[in-house]
């Protein structure tokens, strides 16, 4: 019986030994490393292409389509292109799962997020929130350059929006 009762007591304190140091009958004794968080893929990049007869650096989507700021944007804090216009020019969104917007090389300005009006977060450059266009339909096309006046190829270079 005191056998017994000695065993329980060795068997307790070598356990409660393991724990105080730090190791257990199931740790190997090495530190796991947390498996590093991927970053996530450029929501824009740059290009060359045509706009107006003219080599430009231009932003693109991942896709490699032209982007675009409309003029009535500016300023506003706010998305003003709304309902049809938004078929026509579809905004860039944030992809699902991603809280922030990354940038690809050569993009030089300011990344941000607005509210979409068909749901989503819309991606800023320098302020301008940011578009394709339909009638583009394939990467490197700039055919929304100066629809009504108003539409206009977005480049590294656009100023912020004031």
């Amino acid at each position: 019986m005191i056998r017994r009762s000695l065993v329980a007591v060795f068997v307790a304190c070598t356990a409660m030994v393991a724990v105080a140091c730090g190791s257990s009958p199931t740790q190997s004794g090495t530190a796991s490393t947390p498996a590093p968080t991927p970053t996530p893929a450029p929501v824009m990049k740059t290009a060359t292409a045509a706009v107006a007869g003219k080599s430009e650096t231009i932003l693109t989507d991942p896709k490699g389509m032209t982007l675009y700021y409309y003029l009535p944007d500016k300023g506003t804090g706010k998305v003003t292109c709304t309902g049809a216009c938004l078929q026509a020019w579809p905004p860039l969104l944030l992809p699902t799962g991603v809280t922030e917007p990354t940038a690809g090389t050569g993009i030089t300005g300011t990344l941000g997020l607005l509210a979409s009006p068909n749901g989503g977060q819309q991606v800023t450059y320098n302020g301008w929130p940011l578009y394709t266009w339909v009638k583009d339909t394939a990467p490197g096309m700039t055919t929304g350059q100066n629809v009504g006046g108003k539409w206009f190829v977005a480049t590294p270079s656009v100023a912020p929006a004031t």
